[in-house]
């Protein structure tokens, strides 16, 4: 059996030990909202998880609700705010960057459909928001009566690393009528992530980024935060999020996220060292190669640990990927969720690469299972694959005898 080297731990990370047992351990069926005495167990596992969440990311554990994960974690934060906005006789006005996660792309354009209005937040060639950007949107709001923003932002992008100083973007909504919301799926577990201090009201992390099973994630909401839930049912998680809560999953993300935060210091150091070595070897072996998003050497407050996202001039991406999986080496064209669409980053685009070169990139995400020899087998196959994946020569095929 070939060997298997894994770059795409932005996709997903495979789930650590600890998650797996503690959701194995869980996994006997109890509901957490029966009376009897199962269920009372089963409800004093869900709170005590909601208890670590809180703890790893500086939050309280009233301000934890457990959601399927990070897209829903998103549209809950933007589409539900904008609608209590709107029942509040109020109109909505939604600022994105065009560098965010399609989750809160398309579910600000849902509130467009809804009579809700969309600002565009500016970014920098490295995707980072533009405080003037927003100091601009925000004030225009402020001016206009009846409106209220909603405005949402990454805390680390997910396709380029960038890091965002959530702070510097609630200083710069200080004193307006705002709900910030700071999409952290790829930020949590990874970098320090205090929900109190970050400024947002609400942040949306998802647990399979960082080691815990698909299909569970959490919203952390201010308790005064006005948010309409998008499903209805039993009420469950401050009725925000209706349905038998998933308890196995949620322990399980607790326990992947104890984990992470515990080995964050440790780990960062490792993967910024595997990632630097990456990004060395690359430029190297592929002539011209450019690293896309913010140069971090040695430091990892400017780009995420493990994010090593590159721009390889006439070649295209997704041909490079497809040699790449054929070497053994797995990683990227971009976000996993628009994954099988052959399509330029618009991420890339966002930060000013052209249609072309936004389909020239290739994203390696490391993780917490990231070795030297995936590297060195990256390193090694890069050239070879550079080389086959260039793009033709359009002028001389049409030059061709015969055509």
């Amino acid at each position: 059996m070939s060997i298997r080297h894994y770059l795409d731990h932005a996709a997903t990370t495979p789930p650590r030990p600890s998650a797996m047992a503690a959701f194995a351990a869980t996994s006997t069926g109890q509901n957490p909202s029966s009376l009897h005495a199962d269920g009372r167990a089963a409800r004093s596992a869900l709170e005590q998880a909601r208890d670590v969440v809180a703890e790893c990311l500086g939050a309280s554990p009233s301000e934890v609700v457990f959601t399927s994960g990070g897209t829903e974690s998103d549209n809950i934060g933007i589409i539900g705010a904008a609608r209590a906005v709107r029942a509040a006789g109020k109109r909505a006005v939604v600022a994105v960057s065009a560098a965010e996660h399609h989750s809160v792309l398309d579910s600000a354009e849902q509130i467009a459909r809804e009579g809700g209005r969309v600002r565009t937040i500016d970014v920098d060639s490295e995707g980072v928001p533009s405080i003037a950007s927003i100091e601009e949107i925000a004030a225009g709001v402020a001016s206009t009566p009846g409106e209220f923003l909603v405005l949402g932002a990454m805390v680390a992008n997910n396709e380029i690393g960038t890091i965002t100083d959530t702070a510097g973007i609630a200083r710069a909504l200080a004193g307006t009528a705002t709900h910030f919301h700071a999409d952290a799926v790829q930020a949590a577990g990874h970098i320090p992530i205090d929900f109190a201090a970050s400024g947002a009201d609400s942040m949306s992390i998802s647990g399979h980024k960082f080691g815990a099973p698909m299909g569970i994630g959490a919203l952390l909401i201010r308790r005064d935060a006005p948010v309409q839930p998008l499903g209805f049912g039993g009420g469950q998680e401050r009725d925000l999020r209706s349905g038998s809560v998933n308890v196995p999953g949620a322990v399980a993300l607790a326990a992947a996220l104890t984990d992470a935060t515990e080995e964050m210091e440790h780990s960062a150091k490792i993967l910024v060292e595997l990632r630097d070595r990456l990004i060395d070897g690359i430029r190297g072996a592929v002539p011209g190669a450019e690293l896309v998003g913010p140069e971090d050497r040695g430091a990892y407050d400017r780009r995420l640990p493990g994010n090593v996202n590159i721009f390889f001039p006439g070649r295209e991406g997704e041909s490079m990927l497809m040699l790449l999986d054929q070497a053994g080496i797995s990683c990227s064209t971009g976000s996993a969720c628009t994954a099988g669409v052959a399509e330029a980053s618009h991420v890339a685009l966002a930060t000013g690469r052209n249609v072309d070169d936004a389909k020239s990139v290739l994203r390696f995400t490391l993780g917490w299972t990231s070795t030297d020899a995936d590297i060195d087998a990256t390193i090694a196959a890069i050239a070879d694959v550079a080389e086959k994946a260039r793009r033709p020569d359009v002028t001389r095929s049409r030059l061709r005898p015969g055509r």
